[in-house]
């Protein structure tokens, strides 16, 4: 089974769209469950989350943990029943069957890894960004981008590291890229620019990677935290 991992905060304006995009795109619906792990929404969110697993045959369950996405995919895990976990943002759409795409690289000896990404926007350099992702570099990695990994390789790990509020989803792939255990697979998840269209595509590109580098020369989980609430959470 494939225990796909969604951390929500006030993504009732989403979600819908995801699940749907999930159900209507999964290869073999028995073999997959989703955990919705909820970080204190004030919205609908848990509403329409309860709606849909009421409406649909595919195993939903909701959860609640503390707020931050590294404890709440942490807590996800924990309950889900799958040796596979695939962690998603609620406004990333992987693939058609993207469950049996995973479970084939599994298959083939690649404990981890994620898709190639494409954004939802026309802006010439998030096209050009996104068309890098299809590379295995490392600096080419992010959450948008979804992250699958076995149970096994997981608890290994140990998770993701809670101390990290942002950039959690880098800490992880930093772990398995010294592990030699990525692959990218050559399918695109859609990933919302909606920072970029917040905030303009260059001031947030260059926060990122500000943050990317404050990271490389040693920057501290706190550090990377003020830094991202100073520009970016406005």
């Amino acid at each position: 089974m494939i225990s796909i991992i969604i951390p929500v905060l006030n993504e009732s304006a989403h979600l819908p769209c995801l699940l749907t995009h999930l159900k209507n795109n999964v290869g073999r619906v028995l073999a997959v469950e989703i955990i919705v792990v909820d970080g204190g929404s004030t919205d609908d969110t848990i509403t329409i989350t309860k709606k849909f697993a009421k409406a649909n045959r595919i195993a939903l369950q909701i959860i609640s943990s503390q707020r931050g996405r590294a404890k709440q995919m942490n807590a996800g895990a924990e309950v889900a029943q799958g040796d596979i976990l695939y962690f998603l943002h609620a406004d990333s759409f992987p693939p058609k069957h993207f469950d049996v795409l995973i479970e084939k690289e599994v298959a083939n000896g690649n404990p981890a890894g994620c898709f190639k990404m494409q954004f939802d926007s026309k802006h010439w350099w998030l096209k050009l960004a996104s068309w890098f992702t299809k590379f295995s570099w490392r600096a080419c990695r992010g959450g948008d981008q979804s992250q699958f990994i076995t149970r096994q390789l997981f608890d290994e790990i140990g998770g993701f590291d809670e101390s990290y509020i942002i950039y959690e989803d880098n800490i992880l792939i930093n772990e398995l890229y010294a592990r030699n255990s990525f692959v990218v697979i050559q399918h695109p998840i859609k990933s919302s620019a909606r920072m970029y269209e917040k905030y303009g595509v260059w001031y947030v590109q260059y926060h990122f990677w500000a943050i990317y580098v404050k990271k490389w020369f040693g920057a501290s989980a706190e550090e990377l935290l003020a830094y991202y609430c100073k520009h970016l959470k406005k």
